[in-house]
């Protein structure tokens, strides 16, 4: 019996197309609620990127892992959190600086850019937003206040050259525009076992919703995974089930189809 779902929201909850939830989306989470599901978001965005949420699905969620399992918080507030070492991110400065690539720093409240690059542009006009969003700072305040995750805007053969000079960390990547960076021993399956351990629930009674590369483990990791018609097919390959895209309905069918709702 599932008694817990988990949705990614770009490309999952929230249509690329048009930068909204669909009514088939809404409907099914309120069905969720009366059916007694406890209802999560799992996702690489920061905290203070998920607030929009509230408003766009007219919807309270039961709690969110963020920045891909580094930061989990509930009504209570939050309850674990894992940042990269800062002697890691020494180590990747100089480098950083001297390649010319753009990459974001995530803390808790804040997050910026080193620098703007044409991967950066295409990011936000993909997401239906704007650079101005996301402040260019000095990338040396990474060795003060914790830093949870970067976005690296590289090419996914590059990935390697990178953690090279940040060690302990790897890669999870949702978009060939750039990867996200987070501790090896991170990640959204970590975040989702916190979650349901905090509501005393069991991974065998977990359902998971996502698109990108950076959903794998987590739909691995669920007692039921499912892939989203517009997903990747390494992600189609990662789940129990693949449903309609997100343009399609495709979260309330999955849900019907598992007898959820």
């Amino acid at each position: 019996m599932v008694k817990a779902v988990f949705f990614d929201i770009d490309g999952t909850l929230v249509s690329f197309t048009t930068h909204t939830i669909p009514d088939s989306t809404r409907r099914a989470l309120q069905a969720l609620r009366q059916n007694g599901v406890k209802v999560f978001i799992a996702t690489g965005r920061p905290p203070a990127q998920t607030a929009f949420l509230d408003t766009l699905a007219d919807f309270r969620f039961d709690g969110i892992v963020a920045m891909n399992g580094q930061y989990c918080t509930d009504e209570t507030g939050p309850f674990y959190e894992k940042s990269i070492p800062a002697a890691s991110l020494r180590q990747l400065l100089p480098w950083l600086e001297q390649s010319g690539l753009a990459c974001s720093f995530v803390e808790l409240d804040y997050g910026y850019l080193n620098r703007v690059s044409q991967q950066v542009l295409d990011l936000y006009a993909m997401l239906g937003g704007t650079v101005d969003q996301e402040p260019v700072d000095d990338p040396a305040r990474a060795l003060t206040p914790p830093t949870y995750q970067l976005s690296a805007y590289l090419p996914a053969e590059q990935e390697a050259e990178f953690l090279a000079h940040l060690p302990g960390c790897r890669a999870v990547r949702w978009n060939p525009c750039f990867a996200d960076i987070i501790p090896a021993d991170g990640g959204k399956p970590v975040g989702v076992g916190k979650m349901l351990e905090r509501f005393g629930l069991k991974r065998e009674e977990s359902m998971a919703f996502g698109d990108g590369g950076n959903d794998i483990d987590m739909l691995r990791y669920a007692g039921i995974g499912v892939a989203m018609g517009n997903a990747g097919d390494d992600v189609k390959a990662a789940a129990d089930y693949v449903t309609a895209g997100v343009d399609e309905d495709g979260v309330e069918r999955a849900l019907r189809h598992f007898g959820v709702i």
